[in-house]
């Protein structure tokens, strides 16, 4: 899967504060990814990830 640093990922389940969109910070092995509300970072796996995007948004898409 391509996935970029800036990339908006539309995820399957909700984050504890109630958004599924999050900002790419770090792509590799692992993903560095910000929440779009509330503004936490977490470091996922890159699989597990991988398994739960449900959309990919480029940074000059639209929603």
């Amino acid at each position: 899967m391509d996935i970029r640093v800036g990339d908006t990922l539309m995820m399957k389940k909700n984050h504890p504060c109630g958004n599924n969109e999050f900002s790419v910070l770090r792509s590799g092995m692992d993903f560095k990814l910000e929440c779009k509300k509330c503004g936490h970072v977490v470091m996922v796996p890159r699989l597990k990830a991988e398994k739960n995007i449900k959309k990919v948004i480029r940074d000059g898409e639209q929603l």
